[in-house]
């Protein structure tokens, strides 16, 4: 009984034109146009994730410059730099590498 009262209260919205014509539409954009949404989704979210790795890559920029800065400016910080991460050293000098096993 409620189907076909309700089926009787809507049929007039189904059968007009321009609702089949904007549910044909909507159905065409959402599934099979080449812009379609689920692709439009999937890419903002690409964008999303791009935005974040732009933004960290900044700020990594941002860090080596202050430290390029710092050892362009430091003869101290130099050597240091370049004995801890290239391990070098002085003549008649031995340099012993401890690794721990976090690294």
């Amino acid at each position: 009984m409620k189907n076909k009262d309700f089926w009787q209260k809507t049929r007039p919205y189904f059968t007009n034109k321009y609702v089949i014509a904007i549910l044909i539409f909507i159905v065409w954009i959402s599934f099979f146009d080449e812009n379609r949404l689920i692709s439009r989704i999937s890419a903002k979210a690409e964008l999303n994730k791009l935005e974040e790795q732009k933004n960290y890559y900044r700020e990594q920029i941002e860090i080596n410059k202050k430290r390029l800065n710092e050892l362009k400016t430091n003869k101290d910080n130099l050597e240091k730099f370049a004995r801890e991460q290239y391990i070098m050293r002085k003549p008649n000098e031995d340099v012993f590498v401890i690794v721990t096993e976090d690294e």
